[in-house]
Formats: C-alpha cells, sequence, structure tokens
C-alpha cells in the first residue's frame, strides 16, 4: 500500500473513531479516563499516542516555510488548504536526533487550547504513523518517577498493549510549555 492510501486508510478510520469518541471522554464516575481512542505513530523506535479527539487529520510531508526567529524544533508553516498552519518536529522537541523526511514520514494536524482558550490548529511532524488504538483501562498506567529534574508533566500515561509501551502524549502541554517564538 502506498504512503497515500495508507493516509487515506487511516484518515478514514480516524474519522470514525473521532465520531465514537465524542461524548466519552469520562469514566462512570465522572472522572476523566485516560482510556480510550488514539491515534499511535513512531519517533525514534518508540511508540507514542495522541487522544483521538485533538487530531483532525494526517497529511504526507509537503514543503515547510522556514520562519525566522522560531525555536529550533519549529520546522516552519505550512498552507493547508488556505490555513497557514505552524509545522513542529517533535524529534527535536524530544531531543532527539534530527532524521531526514521518507515516505513514512507524515504531519498530524492537531487541534490545542491556545492561551486565549481558543482552539489552534498546529502540525507535528513524526517518523511514521502507526495505527488508530483502543486503548483499555486495563492498559493504562500512570507515569513513572523519573529523576526529580526530568519533567514528564506532558506525558497522560504508558499503555500496555501487545507487548508493547506506548507514551501517551498531553499534546497541549506538548506544544503550550513550549516557546514557539524566540524572544
Amino acid at each position: 500500500m502506498d504512503q497515500n492510501s495508507q493516509l487515506d486508510h487511516i484518515n478514514d478510520a480516524l474519522h470514525r473513531a473521532r465520531q465514537d469518541a465524542a461524548g466519552r471522554v469520562t469514566d462512570g464516575e465522572g472522572e476523566k479516563s485516560l482510556a480510550g481512542k488514539y491515534l499511535t505513530f513512531f519517533l525514534g523506535g518508540e511508540e507514542y499516542g495522541l487522544q483521538i479527539l485533538k487530531v483532525r487529520e494526517i497529511i504526507g510531508m509537503q514543503e515547510v516555510t522556514r520562519v525566522p526567529q522560531t525555536a529550533p524544533f519549529v520546522l516552519g508553516v505550512i498552507n493547508l488548504r488556505g490555513k497557514v498552519i505552524p509545522v513542529i518536529d517533535l524529534r527535536l522537541r524530544f531531543g532527539l536526533p534530527p532524521r531526514e523526511a521518507d515516505e513514512r514520514t507524515c504531519i498530524i494536524v492537531v487541534g490545542v487550547e491556545g492561551a486565549s482558550g481558543q482552539e489552534m490548529l498546529i502540525s507535528v511532524k513524526v517518523d511514521e504513523v502507526s495505527e488508530v488504538a483502543n486503548i483499555q483501562p486495563d492498559e493504562v498506567e500512570e507515569t513513572p518517577s523519573f529523576a526529580s529534574d526530568l519533567e514528564t508533566t506532558y506525558i497522560l500515561g504508558m499503555a500496555k498493549t501487545e507487548g508493547r509501551v506506548k507514551i501517551l502524549l498531553d499534546i497541549d502541554r506538548v506544544i503550550g510549555d513550549s516557546q514557539l517564538v524566540v524572544a
């Protein structure tokens, strides 16, 4: 299956999952649950997940226009159907070495909460999109404690599925805690 066919297939699954997940963000007692549907993807050989309701669409890699005075992990902006959307390289954001884009490299467009409380569209470059996964409550654990100087507030939890650990990200914190523009 070529990348466009694969992205169409995943976008279809994403659309269905977003419809299913709408309204089901709490558990039976009204508490926020980490179980649910996630779009999973790879960065540097590790698998990560984004809550499906945050994901708007997945597109193939396209030309990015550099913007001066932005943080090193901000690749620039893309024009997506008339909207200018920032592109963040998650590898660089997480301190991983850069990697040239290949046929599996994708851009995930997400909706994040802006400073004003309004949703804004941001996109993140990832190595490869995996699947839309349904994470069960018994598969999720809290983020383990690391050294005190290691910041992990952007991690919602860890999902143990199919013998692997998937790092579930809070994309609002990944994006929101960062300085997109260098002062």
